[in-house]
């Protein structure tokens, strides 16, 4: 036998301080290969129209899915999901205002007490009055539900609670849409996003130099006079603090929550016959069809889960849409089923669902909640706050049409208009 050929290679490098091992660590080996799915699904039409199909396959086949094209990871399962939202010790989540480059000056005050207390009572005061606007608005027998009454509501509320004036509410509420795309992927969509937000900055300045001589009864006047700060508060701060504030869940989970039951015969019938139950109908939308399909995380420094090693500053996509439908967690996941039993638990880490918060997650609004539904010294949760709004349009509105129903021939559909964007329905032609 001939002698084995010498061949010439490279020493392997020997471990640094500088030396990052976590590439190495999870190259891809023999039977780990991701063939069921492409990352770039991920990021395309197909994904934006249905995500299901492709969470699903995440979620039965790589739970943990390492995303090279997009650097992420992705999590699908209800019990990593759920173990990774409420890990505050090895992970955070950036609010929303994070992705607006604002310079350094400007605070968000969304976290203070005071103003989630004053947010709470201008909601609870203005929720009727703006419903009752809506529906009086309406001409004919026609409407399209998703956008005239289930976005309507949440953005003329918004801007009423904020105190912008009448004049301004229109131009208000049609720049804060458009600056809903400076979080968003596409970096066109970005810009049109960020040029809108200075807009609104331009707006605010005007009414604040108002309320700072004759405050009113909203959140500007609120900000204004109970922020504590060694220095004037700024328009720029109002801009992050509003910026922060959710308002997807409810404009995305209300459009969800009448596809539904529009689409769904049994269910509406419970409903009509026991309004109760609309609290259980927006429970059960958002676990069936969360409008924030996923939730940020990113690693405050390296650390090893479920078989992967996260980089300091690694982005963990924590998937709404595929752990709540998971059917380790949920009989049926797959179907809408208003006051389903193995909704509302306590879980197994402990935080206590007093405020109506379901198994099922919806990322924007927060963590699950340790305090009680109605605390003294502090507002009830976001949770319970949109929970509220929502049951209490669809309330009004089932008072006012009881016999509303889908225009014949119709279809409706969900989907998400743009990546990260909200995964609603848009078209949802009603007869009243």
């Amino acid at each position: 036998m001939a002698p084995l050929e010498e061949y010439e290679h490279d020493d392997e490098p020997a471990a640094t301080p500088g030396y990052r091992t976590y590439e190495v660590y999870q190259r891809e080996r023999v039977g780990e290969t991701t063939n069921l799915i492409k990352p770039r699904q991920l990021i395309s039409n197909e994904y934006l129209d249905n995500p299901y199909p492709l969470l699903e396959t995440l979620r039965e086949n790589y739970p943990c899915y390492r995303d090279w094209l997009n650097n992420r990871f992705w999590l699908t399962r209800y019990d990593d999901v759920t173990s990774v939202f409420v890990d505050d010790r090895n992970f955070e989540t950036r609010p929303k205002s994070w992705c607006v480059s604002m310079g350094d000056s400007g605070i968000s005050f969304w976290n203070d007490i005071e103003v989630q207390k004053q947010y709470e009572s201008l909601v609870d005061t203005r929720i009727h009055d703006v419903v009752g606007e809506v529906l009086d608005s309406f001409s004919g027998n026609r409407i399209n539900l998703a956008t005239e009454f289930c976005a309507r509501v949440p953005l003329l509320l918004f801007a009423k609670v904020v105190g912008i004036p009448a004049n301004n509410q229109n131009e208000f509420i049609s720049l804060y849409w458009e600056s809903l795309l400076a979080k968003a992927w596409d970096p066109i969509q970005k810009q049109r996003g960020m040029l809108a937000l200075i807009q609104i900055e331009k707006l605010l300045a005007g009414i604040c130099d108002v309320r700072r001589d004759t405050p009113k009864d909203d959140l500007i006047s609120a900000i204004l006079l109970n922020v504590n700060l060694d220095r004037e508060v700024t328009t720029q701060d109002l801009l992050l603090t509003l910026f922060d504030i959710d308002q997807e869940t409810l404009i995305g989970g209300l459009a969800n929550l009448w596809f539904n039951l529009l689409t769904t015969e049994t269910e509406m019938e419970k409903v009509t016959e026991d309004k109760r139950l609309l609290k259980f109908a927006w429970l059960e939308t958002l676990r069936h069809s969360p409008p924030v399909l996923s939730a940020e995380r990113f690693a405050k420094y390296e650390v090893e889960r479920f078989g992967r090693l996260i980089p300091q500053g690694g982005l963990v996509m924590c998937s709404a849409a595929g752990a709540n439908r998971d059917p380790r967690q949920f009989n049926n996941p797959n179907e809408f089923i208003v006051g389903r039993k193995d909704l509302c638990q306590r879980e197994p880490r402990g935080q206590y669902r007093a405020d109506g918060l379901p198994s099922g997650i919806a990322f924007s609004l927060g963590r699950p909640s340790v305090h009680p539904a109605v605390p003294k010294e502090r507002s009830r949760s976001l949770y319970a706050i949109v929970r509220d709004s929502a049951v209490t349009a669809s309330e009004m509105f089932l008072d006012s049409y009881s016999s509303a129903k889908l225009v014949e021939g119709a279809e409706p559909k969900l989907k998400s208009l743009y990546l990260k964007g909200i995964y609603s329905c848009w078209e949802l032609d009603t007869e009243i």
